[in-house]
């Protein structure tokens, strides 16, 4: 009974699998919002391609322009005052073209959202059991016991005891993993093709987080459907990701499969995030590596690479000219730097930047396999 497919829709998608090519295609998307104090470029030219029954890992900062871009995939961005271009495509249909009626069959349905925030997500005057029924109702054309009949099976789906109770529940009676597990109950109610995760453990302990991962991938697994993971911690989807996305500012500076990202990490900034992460090995009281600075005004980006006032490894052509997202041997592995570290270093010298203040640091690493900078070689493109 759950996920059972409404025989005749507004909108008819295509069936579109990882056969004949991506489920979603965003195609240099740019989100900015009109401010008193000028434009914020939030989203600045953002491609990639998610296939059915892949998971893509979104990683960066807070501030990076991940929820953003979620928000304009979903068509969720507020009409005033958003500047938006570029095309979204999904199941054969462009859904940045679509109006809010049109959006509103697709929302739940096909494409679904587990939002950061459960408590405020969630109607906290309306019984958990009736804000799952509701899609259930509008998108499968149940009749309202089917419904509260079906949402008692999905929150057993989703690992909550004694739902037959708990289904008459208050948002506020329940605690923060049980609530989160109701938001993908709600994501998941009429089995749509793709999921967006949007920091879906923010808040949770360590164990409750690790149960609501494993719980996300079983259901994608038992429903072959795709997930967009978005988060800051690279940790999250070192092992749940196929491929990872690393945002800055922004903007991608880092795209590849996830085994890649991590044995092969030419992105400076992708490295101080890796660096970042706590250690079980580490001694007890040691102190996080953090990222000097913070990221920059998205209303005056910086000329050149906008990560070169925090990088480590910055020349003047970083803070000159604005680096491509481009390829050196591997064509599925996407970067944006002038001078790539080389398994792991850089090969030039270094500037260290230490709260706003200059230290010269020379890196004693010298590869000489790697391609010069300016090398225009068959092994390097730009997309």
């Amino acid at each position: 009974m759950i996920g059972k497919r409404r025989a005749g829709r507004a909108l008819e998608f295509k069936d579109v699998g990882s056969h004949d090519g991506p489920l979603l295609v965003v195609d240099d998307l740019h989100t900015a919002f009109r401010t008193p104090r000028g434009t914020v470029r939030a989203v600045d030219g953002v491609s990639f391609e998610v296939y059915e029954g892949k998971t893509l890992g979104i990683v960066g900062e807070s501030g990076s322009g991940k929820t953003v871009l979620s928000r304009s995939i979903m068509g969720l961005l507020p009409p005033r005052d958003v500047l938006r271009s570029g095309t979204v495509h999904f199941g054969g249909h462009e859904l940045s073209a679509m109006s809010e009626t049109e959006l509103r069959s697709v929302w739940g349905a096909e494409l679904s959202m587990i939002f950061q925030d459960p408590m405020t997500a969630l109607n906290p005057v309306k019984r958990i059991g009736v804000q799952i029924a509701e899609s259930l109702v509008l998108h499968l054309d149940m009749d309202k016991r089917e419904a509260q009949s079906t949402a008692v099976e999905l929150l057993r789906s989703v690992g909550i005891p004694s739902p037959e109770e708990r289904v008459r529940w208050y948002p506020f009676q329940l605690s923060g993993g049980m609530r989160q597990r109701v938001m993908i109950a709600i994501a998941l109610a009429c089995a749509p093709r793709l999921v967006m995760a949007d920091e879906p453990t923010t808040g949770l302990d360590v164990t409750v987080q690790a149960q609501i991962l494993d719980l996300l991938a079983d259901l994608q697994r038992e429903r072959h459907m795709a997930v967009i993971l978005v988060t800051h911690d690279l940790g999250v989807v070192a092992t749940r990701a196929d491929d990872i996305i690393v945002m800055y500012a922004g903007r991608i500076v880092e795209r590849a499969p996830t085994r890649t990202l991590f044995s092969d990490t030419r992105m400076p900034y992708t490295r101080a995030l890796m660096d970042s992460i706590p250690r079980l090995a580490d001694p007890s009281g040691s102190r996080l590596d953090a990222i000097a600075g913070r990221p920059p005004d998205l209303i005056h980006p910086p000329t050149g690479c906008r990560f070169a006032p925090r990088c480590h490894f910055a020349q003047d052509k970083c803070r000159e000219s604005e680096p491509p997202l481009r390829t050196v041997g591997s064509p599925d592995h996407l970067f944006a730097c002038w001078f790539p570290l080389v398994d792991g270093v850089s090969t030039v010298p270094a500037v260290k930047v230490t709260l706003g203040q200059t230290d010269t640091a020379v890196t004693d690493t010298a590869v000489t396999d790697a391609p010069a900078p300016d090398d225009q070689s068959e092994a390097e493109t730009t997309p």
